[in-house]
């Protein structure tokens, strides 16, 4: 019987200088898609996996972060004062009863392998999901996610699991690159026995691209402690990744949704585009703007016929 994945880091210590000067004064993290900030979208998939304590691994200048997750007790009262029940629930469920949230800091900047273990101390001897915000992705109502099918994984197998995304070849330069041996993925998963981290296209395993969600078993912090800096300088998790594939096996999960890389300025718009193009009260508005400006219309099952409603309506962001 495996130990349950309870508890999710979300690294957040990062600069965000490819959005200056936008993060001079605010965490990337705390950038909205449509009405929530990314890293909100983050904290409710790990929640509807089944995460109930969230550890945030932060630096300076990010208390933006924590107040966000925060009880604004002062704000609450207000609106309920002035009747505004919707808002006041809004806030409330932030972070739902029940849900634990931890901070930490990384001194440094030493890599995302720094960063995870940076948490050792709160995660213990347990499995643990990792999820970086920059990282987006979006399925289909009542299709379920990713993070969810991936712990599922975990408790049939007890091996880690990382997210992947079939990237061409021209590109996969950027990511770490899963090695699954010549296969495919079968029933959106293949076991994995090792990873390269940013190799050239033409030395890459595979194109299975690591894309920002993991399940991982303890053992990992133990290597990350004693593993020394790699591509770029940094310590890489894919490194210890590699080491935990060969001792305890590894699976790659295929992303069958749609992800968006808000960590850059063209993946941060489009997700804009197209989680509005989600929201029943702004995607038929937004179609009308597009079309009046001879732009090509987005495809939404939230265009249909417009309603008169009063031009202060609050949109709300259908998950």
């Amino acid at each position: 019987m495996h130990k349950p994945i309870r508890k999710a880091v979300l690294p957040v210590a990062g600069l965000g200088t490819r959005f200056l000067p936008a993060t001079k004064a605010m965490p990337k993290e705390m950038l909205t898609v449509v009405d929530k900030p990314i890293i909100q979208y983050a904290v409710e998939e790990a929640i509807a996996a089944g995460i109930t304590e969230i550890i945030f691994v932060t630096g300076r200048e990010k208390s933006a972060i924590e107040n966000h997750f925060d009880i604004s007790y002062e704000l609450i009262e207000t609106l309920k004062k002035r009747g505004k029940n919707e808002e006041v629930s809004l806030l409330q469920n932030i972070i739902p009863d029940g849900i634990r949230v931890y901070y930490t800091r990384q001194g440094e900047p030493k890599g995302l392998g720094h960063a995870v273990w940076c948490a050792k101390e709160i995660i213990g001897d347990e499995p643990f999901a990792l999820l970086l915000p920059d990282d987006m992705n979006w399925h289909k109502k009542g299709t379920g996610h990713c993070l969810k099918e991936m712990c599922n994984l975990y408790n049939e197998t007890g091996k880690s699991v990382v997210l992947s995304s079939s990237v061409p070849r021209q590109h996969i330069s950027k990511y770490g690159v899963l090695d699954v041996n010549g296969s495919s993925m079968v029933n959106n998963h293949a076991p994995v026995q090792g990873f390269v981290e940013k190799p050239s296209p033409e030395k890459a395993p595979s194109n299975y691209a690591i894309t920002g969600r993991y399940v991982l078993t303890p053992r990992i912090l133990d290597i990350l402690e004693n593993t020394e800096p790699g591509h770029g300088g940094e310590i890489q998790i894919t490194d210890a990744m590699h080491q935990i594939a060969k001792e305890e096996g590894f699976y790659g999960y295929l992303n069958d949704g749609k992800r968006f890389d808000c960590g850059d300025k063209v993946g941060f718009q489009i997700a804009n585009l197209f989680f509005a193009m989600q929201d029943p009260y702004i995607a038929p508005r937004l179609q009308m703007f597009l079309e009046n400006q001879g732009m090509v219309p987005v495809q939404s099952d939230c265009i249909s016929t417009m309603q008169e409603e009063p031009a202060t309506t609050k949109s709300t962001l259908i998950n």
